[in-house]
């Protein structure tokens, strides 16, 4: 269809042409009928590419197809006139039809996606009569200059009236101010030169049309124009239909390019006016008095110059705005927490910092006890959920002076801007706010939590990070007592239960020297059940601080869990596990087993490898002694790394257990992925000879698994002949505990002394 119009467009120039050469004076006929196909063909082109477009690429399409049916439609009336009426007048009152489209080409300029992109986006609408202002603006100044430059003998407007004048002058002025909008638009809108080519069709077919309606406009009295004069209102509608054919593809401009458009489109519009004030000054100085038409100009011209300008300080104003306010967004990202909305460690660290020295202040510590079983059982999605539940009530226990906020994980903190006597108040509404269940989508979740108290004093001098660490450890004190309750930092550094003991062992630790700190390797024997020879030893961390005294052990890897410091006490133990193999091989008259136990977070961490290659070369212990216990004091998040990690330890020579199986997290998960050597059943499983039913079935069930996986089970909790037997009989050929001996140092270590009540269990015979 669109080869038959241009083919058909084709034929109309030929015969338009051909009329010249054939009746020089019977033109006027030829050129109205080329006119009619061609506006015709063009608008049934711009209609069928319309089809199948999106919105923006039809609308303007449409539209064109409007303006050009319009045009077309003139056409046909003039046509008509011509047959009708040969000597006709130039111009007629129809004529004003023509205006529809350059009136359907300014609102397609004004809608089409050229006009969108801008480097500081604004409202649709400011940003149209912008356009058009500065579109006017330019415009207007250029015709100023060129009726300033041009002579006046040039128009041949004698006895014409005026309304034909103005109206004539009006198809020229309106392309003007067209071609100047599209000029503004390729200059200063970023976009690909593909996405601009409709954009610079339509500009040269305003060019074509303004040409040809300058000269009509200038040679007025001359009656109509000749057919060469009117090829622009051929080629205007074959370009319209070109770029109704055409086919944008946009490709985001660089940042650079932007900003360089962005100045061109503030600076563009008043190079023209300052050029027409200069002109209208040079001819005031030579005496040249201002004529109507160009005072008018001048009066439009700065009309339009304040109104741009009201346009850039309200977009200055916008966007100073958005500025401020996007610093406001940025300074709350950056203090705030993105989950709860709190208060972070940040600002939570600001704060404290503003408020200690002027007065006391009292700070309280939570940690949520087991949060991270809802986590690992209900996903973190519901964690999240739980965890915003949980702010909105802390934040409903305090005062509006109060600065709540969560410091990381499960960890919160609140800044008391009240009296230190009302801290204690607050702390217990907190634990009974927190007691109450929360119901989330049906289901109901206990949440506790463990709360640190501590007042900062007048007259010592302490920094945010002290006092933060003093309320963290009052709340590893509430933690010892039994979690979900408060406790009030009553230490210093010189001692005390509440004692600093996140600093205290990140000095022993960091120090390079752990046994000069107090810390020390003890060992446990494990036995062989049908002789009760010791056929292995756990080496067991404990520590001693020179400050507060003995530390449990769970106390401390527990702060050191937290504060990641655990990798330092493993490696510790590992290397004076190795040293003391030597000696307690000589205790015990052979070559031992070595435990060392291992945290399972390292195996989602770098390091371990090359600690254990190192601890190894360095001692000389065969790799085949060492055996690596998994302590499943945290979820293993990436359960194949763990295993690739297993598997070249276990490369080396190296033996894998698991550790307290049975009370962990999904430990038969673990036992499935993870390639170990040895369980060790944990406490809990191995009281068989209390509740031998229930008990016995579960260690059975287990027993049967590892016996299957060719897997070695350990007994642990092994406080009582009667246990011991109880486990031999149901197939447990090793044990650890109590009964045969209790942790202790190297120097104590001895052949464990079996209790005269205990016998060696013949059902575990074959089991030696």
């Amino acid at each position: 269809m669109t080869a038959r119009l241009f083919v058909t467009l084709a034929i109309v120039l030929g015969v338009t042409a051909l009329g010249e050469v054939i009746e020089p004076q019977g033109w006027r006929v030829y050129t109205d009928a080329a006119q009619l196909v061609a506006g015709a063909a063009a608008a049934s082109i711009c209609f069928a590419a319309a089809r199948g477009r999106s919105v923006l690429q039809r609308r303007w399409r449409v539209l064109m197809g409007l303006g050009l049916a319009c045009w077309a439609l003139i056409r046909l009336w003039w046509l008509v006139q011509d047959v009708m009426v040969p000597d006709r007048p130039v111009t007629m009152v129809s004529d004003i039809g023509f205006f529809v489209l350059p009136a359907c080409f300014l609102v397609a300029l004004l809608h089409a996606p050229y006009t969108r992109p801008r480097p500081v986006p604004t409202s649709a609408r400011r940003d149209q009569i912008a356009l058009m202002i500065d579109s006017v603006l330019i415009a207007g100044s250029l015709l100023a200059l060129v009726w300033s430059a041009v002579p006046r003998d040039w128009f041949h407007w004698s006895g014409q009236p005026t309304g034909l004048i103005v109206t004539a002058a009006g198809y020229a002025i309106a392309d003007l101010v067209l071609a100047t909008m599209v000029t503004l638009l390729l200059l200063t809108r970023p976009d690909s030169r593909a996405a601009r080519k409709p954009l610079a069709l339509g500009g040269l077919a305003l060019l074509a049309f303004g040409v040809s309606d300058t000269l009509r406009l200038i040679h007025l009295a001359d009656g109509p124009l000749s057919p060469w004069q009117s090829v622009g209102h051929l080629l205007g509608p074959a370009l319209l239909a070109l770029a109704a054919l055409s086919t944008p593809s946009a490709v985001p401009p660089s940042p650079a390019d932007a900003a360089e458009r962005e100045w061109l489109h503030l600076l563009l519009p008043y190079v023209p006016v300052i050029a027409t004030g200069v002109m209208i000054g040079i001819n005031s100085v030579d005496g040249e008095p201002l004529s109507p038409f160009e005072a008018y100009l001048g009066w439009l011209g700065l009309g339009l110059v304040v109104a741009r300008q009201m346009f850039t300080i309200v977009d200055n104003t916008v966007l100073l705005e958005r500025v401020s306010e996007g610093q406001r967004r940025l300074r709350h990202q950056a203090y705030h927490d993105p989950l709860t909305g709190l208060a972070n460690r940040a600002l939570f660290r600001e704060r404290l910092t503003g408020a200690l020295g002027a007065k006391p202040v009292a700070v309280l510590f939570a940690d949520l006890d087991d949060f991270k079983l809802i986590n690992d059982s209900f996903g973190h999605a519901m964690g999240d959920r739980v965890l915003r539940a949980i702010a909105e009530r802390l934040q409903g226990c305090v005062s509006a002076g109060d600065l709540v906020a969560r410091l990381g994980g499960d960890e919160f903190a609140v800044l008391l801007d009240h009296t230190p006597a009302d801290a204690e108040p607050t702390g217990h509404r907190i634990l009974a706010a927190l007691r109450e269940p929360f119901v989330i989508d049906g289901r109901t979740f206990g949440v506790g939590a463990s709360i640190g108290l501590v007042v900062s004093e007048p007259a010592e001098p302490l920094t945010a990070d002290a006092l933060l660490r003093r309320a963290d450890a009052a709340m590893y004190s509430s933690k010892r007592r039994g979690k979900g309750a408060m406790a009030r930092y009553a230490g210093s550094n010189d001692g005390g239960p509440n004692a600093d003991l996140p600093h205290l062992l990140a000095q022993a630790l960091g120090s390079g020297h752990p046994a000069g700190a107090g810390f020390e390797v003890f060992y446990q024997p494990i036995v062989r059940f049908t002789d009760g020879a010791t056929v292995a030893v756990e080496a067991l961390a404990r520590w001693t601080s020179p400050v507060v005294g003995a530390v449990h052990p769970d106390v401390f890897v527990s702060v050191a869990e937290r504060t990641g410091l655990v990798a330092a006490i493993d490696d510790f133990v590992l290397n004076q596990a190795c040293v003391d193999a030597a000696a307690l091989a000589i205790v015990y008259g052979r070559p031992i087993d070595m435990h060392v136990n291992v945290s399972a977070a390292r195996l989602s961490q770098n390091g371990l490898e090359e600690s254990v290659a190192g601890a190894l070369s360095r001692t000389g212990l065969p790799a085949s002694q060492l055996v690596l216990e998994i302590t499943e004091t945290r979820r293993i998040q990436d359960m194949a790394s763990a295993a690739a990690v297993v598997e070249r330890l276990r490369s080396f020579g190296v033996r894998i257990a698991l550790d307290d199986f049975g009370s962990g997290f999904n430990a038969l998960a673990q036992l499935h992925s993870l390639p170990v050597d040895i369980v060790k059943l944990d406490a809990t499983l191995t009281d068989v000879d209390i509740a031998p039913e229930r008990a016995g079935a579960l260690c059975r069930s287990v027993l049967t698994i590892c016996t299957d996986l060719d897997i070695v089970v350990v007994a642990e909790g092994i406080e009582t002949p009667a246990r011991a037997q109880a486990l031999a009989d149901l197939g447990c050929a090793v044990g650890q505990g109590y009964l045969f001996g209790q942790p202790a140092p190297l120097h104590r270590q001895q052949p464990p002394m079996i209790p005269s009540q205990y016998t060696p269990p013949s059902s575990a015979a074959h089991l030696a």
